[in-house]
């Protein structure tokens, strides 16, 4: 989701005090690991909305909301991000292997399942594509609910489970004492096994399923003056959801505007979630990577 009209807002208002509003982070159940400002002068960069990390945190593949792939390699020092090298771009294409128009090319969720295969959510014409190759992409049945989403709050998170099916959720439920659905697709046509609670301001931008089997959620609240980000993570069994845990909740402008997530294990053996930040394209946000470990 672009937050176009609003953001002048948060240079008009950006008082030090206002990074103290929001509730503080919960520490008994994951740690700020580090933060690194990623710039890169290419005139196609910004707007980060969806991110997968190689299972060894070496890698990445991150997508923009302008129908853009960028892979590349962290370079870490003690464990923390503290560069990125080797980046490269591939525009996302049709299923004629054409660049859409940039209507058509509003890209916000990225799911890659274990065979390579890319799968991709869409704003706009709310709608999932896959990619076999970075040439073509292939069509996946869209379930009657997404022709009725909101316009630029629909399919914001992407996830693939161990099993190889594929989650998605809209950023908005339609009332806010509605929990939010999760459309599973399993290889013939999209259900909804389970529904999200919606807690407090929080809306939906990045998901992704953890090597321990857990579905993490990364959401972000807009309050105004900034951004606040926050973890849940659920247990799932077949279609019952539980054990719902928040992980971290951030002040306002403590991180920017967090919007994809990728869960994996670091060599001590803790669950790390890397985070990307979308900067809307704007001077006054930044693209960051964002790491937090959980607690044993």
């Amino acid at each position: 989701m672009r937050l176009g009209p609003v953001l002048p807002l948060i240079a008009a208002a950006g008082l030090a005090a206002l990074t103290l509003t929001g509730s503080a982070a919960t520490p008994d159940k994951a740690v700020h690991h580090g933060s690194f400002r990623w710039s890169e002068p290419q005139d196609w960069f910004g707007g980060f909305s969806g991110l997968e990390v190689s299972d060894d945190g070496r890698t990445f593949t991150a997508l923009t909301d302008r129908g853009l792939i960028v892979r590349g390699a962290f370079v870490r020092k003690a464990g923390r991000i503290a560069g990125v090298r080797d980046t490269a771009m591939t525009p996302l294409r049709d299923p004629k292997g054409r660049v859409p128009k940039p209507f058509d090319r509003d890209s916000e969720g990225l799911a890659i399942r274990a065979d390579g295969r890319l799968f991709v959510s869409f704003e706009g014409f709310h709608r999932v594509w896959v990619y076999l190759s970075d040439a073509a992409a292939a069509w996946i049945p869209r379930h009657p609910d997404f022709k009725g989403m909101q316009g630029n709050s629909s399919l914001e998170a992407l996830a693939v489970d161990a099993a190889g099916r594929l989650y998605t959720i809209p950023e908005r439920s339609g009332k806010l004492t509605r929990p939010f659905p999760v459309y599973r697709y399993a290889g013939r046509k999209w259900s909804i096994p389970f529904t999200l609670p919606r807690r407090g301001g929080f809306l939906p931008v990045g998901a992704d399923f953890g090597p321990d089997g857990r579905l993490y959620l990364l959401e972000r609240e807009f309050t105004g003056f900034g951004f606040r980000s926050r973890v849940r993570a659920f247990s799932l069994l077949e279609d019952r959801v539980s054990g719902e845990e928040t992980l971290f909740t951030t002040f306002t402008r403590q991180h920017d505007n967090l919007e994809g997530i990728a869960v994996w294990r670091d060599d001590a053996g803790r669950i790390r979630l890397t985070m990307v930040s979308d900067d809307n394209f704007r001077r006054i946000q930044r693209t960051e990577f964002v790491e937090y470990a959980l607690l044993p």
